[in-house]
């Protein structure tokens, strides 16, 4: 999940107003407040001009009965991947607390950089400049007008809108739908598995399109595809060619000699100093192998939106480092109730991540194009409710592209029925990127190797007998022998030493977990 705070759209808070960098002008806490300092004046004066020449209202008397929605400035400060103020941002939108927005999914994200890396192709990033003003809307919206920009000879007049603007429910689907359209004239296809993914082919030429909002990465087989492809945006957009991809969602994304190095150091580093624990005492693992977590062990923690604020922001973090999932995903599970044992957990993660703020995913570039998944759990692993934990890895060519750790939603009333409910959740997950790579026009030929340490459960996936202790998990047996009849996967036996899924699915002892880490191809940066 992808919060507001890790996408850095945040509301002014007393902190963030009050805490002043040097040479940097603070974020203001009022509309007078921002036209007084000549930086934030500055932005506001670059975005009204910008939303008076794309024509997004016409000034008109208030409807007779008609709603007004309320408007208001926001402002934030754009940043650079290391941090270095970038820009001051200052934009007018409606009032709304959330709206929505297609995102790209992250294994997406991972699977396509894979297989540009494989094929050595050029990967550029795009921003789109205000994107949601390109949407046009196909109802009748009346706004204020942007306070401290008032028309003086008409201040009675409202905003009617003709485009879409930052804050309505409509403006991110309104962009989405805009964009979308024009890259089917250019050629473009929208993937089924994916709708923030769009593929071009024509002949010999292919190109991938991954959008995030108004965030674009694009990469094409030749050079001069890849301009044309640019061009053409260009002339219908106001859209900037950033060069090379090297920082996409908060994601730093590094060239190295054998493929591409993803981190998010500057975000760990912006996590670590938000806890207080800039300068904490680093550990080894991010799990004592001796807790397990109870719900109402403790007391309760004193200042809880802390707590979920900081558990809530170590899940973006989980883009680049699947070495946290399994404890980002038990301190988690606590936040409806965070007592003193999770806040333990959680300041021990934050420790793990201060001796290991340099690490990253690294995708390496391959040519083979097989997809192999581990998948594990740990049965009746919960001390309340005796739920097992499953987990899997799946790679690509050798490149971890997905992962989970999840809390299974009923209790397993056997290891090879938690076992067998991990391997259904890993075919899954392999049936999809199989549909994904088809779409990107990568089909797989081999089936799909499903490693799973549990005898009985690899025995299950091709045995089609049933007898009563199997008959409660009928989905789950019908699903996987379906795709191992066909061909699409193949369920196999691995030893527990090999079993990488370990990692998602319980705390490992030092040795064991740092093998298994460098295993998932996390490497110091």
């Amino acid at each position: 999940m992808v919060t507001r705070w890790a996408a850095g759209v945040l509301r002014p808070t007393a902190l963030s107003t009050a805490t002043a960098e040097p040479g940097i002008s603070p974020i203001p806490s009022s509309v007078r407040d921002a036209l007084a300092d000549p930086h934030w004046r500055r932005a506001m004066e670059e975005e009204y001009t910008a939303l008076l020449a794309n024509q997004t209202w016409d000034l008109v008397p208030p409807p007779p009965g008609g709603n007004v929605v309320t408007g208001k400035w926001i402002w934030t400060h754009k940043r650079r991947a290391d941090g270095i103020l970038d820009r001051y941002k200052a934009r007018p939108g409606v009032d709304y607390d959330e709206t929505f927005s297609l995102v790209v999914k992250p294994a997406t994200v991972r699977t396509v950089l894979s297989l540009a890396l494989s094929r050595s192709w050029l990967v550029h990033q795009l921003d789109v400049k205000n994107a949601f003003l390109h949407g046009t809307l196909t109802e009748t919206v009346y706004c204020s007008q942007p306070a401290g920009f008032v028309d003086p000879t008409r201040p009675d007049m409202v905003c009617r809108l003709n485009k879409s603007l930052y804050g309505l429910k409509q403006a991110s689907r309104a962009w989405y739908s805009r964009f979308a359209t024009f890259l089917v004239i250019l050629g473009f296809t929208e993937a089924k598995s994916d709708t923030s993914l769009f593929v071009y082919r024509h002949g010999d030429e292919m190109a991938y399109l991954l959008l995030y909002i108004d965030d674009i990465v694009l990469t094409a087989s030749g050079p001069s595809l890849l301009q044309r492809i640019i061009t053409s945006m260009q002339q219908e957009f106001a859209m900037k060619d950033l060069g090379m991809l090297h920082h996409f969602l908060g994601v730093t994304v590094e060239p190295r000699p054998s493929g591409l190095l993803l981190h998010q150091r500057q975000y760990t580093l912006d996590i670590l100093e938000r806890a207080g624990m800039a300068d904490c005492n680093p550990c080894s693992t991010p799990v004592d192998t001796q807790a397990k977590l109870s719900e109402d062990e403790g007391p309760p923690v004193a200042d809880p939106t802390a707590y979920r604020s900081l558990a809530s922001a170590l899940q973006y973090l989980t883009f680049t480092r699947p070495d946290i999932t399994y404890a980002v995903q038990q301190v988690c599970l606590h936040m409806h109730d965070p007592r003193e044992p999770h806040l333990t957990a959680l300041k021990r993660l934050l420790r793990y991540l201060r001796g290991t703020v340099d690490y990253g995913l690294l995708l390496h570039r391959s040519s083979s194009a097989e997809l192999v998944v581990y998948t594990d759990a740990d049965w009746a692993g919960c001390p309340n409710t005796r739920r097992s934990t499953s987990g899997y890895a799946v790679f690509l060519g050798g490149n971890l592209v997905s992962w989970s750790s999840k809390r299974q939603p009923v209790v397993s009333r056997s290891s090879a029925e938690a076992e067998y409910r991990a391997v259904a959740n890993g075919v899954a997950e392999a049936s999809w990127l199989r549909q994904l790579l088809a779409e990107l026009h990568s089909p797989l030929a081999k089936s799909t190797l499903v490693y799973c340490d549990n005898v009985s459960a690899v025995y299950l996936s091709t045995n089609p007998v049933q007898h009563q202790r199997t008959k409660h998990v009928e989905i789950d047996l019908h699903f996987v022998r379906d795709r191992v009849a066909i061909g699409d996967v193949r369920v196999l036996h691995i030893p527990t030493t090999s079993q990488f899924a370990d990692i998602f699915t319980k705390g490992l002892p030092s040795a064991v977990f740092s093998e298994f880490r460098f295993s998932l191809n996390i490497t110091r940066g």
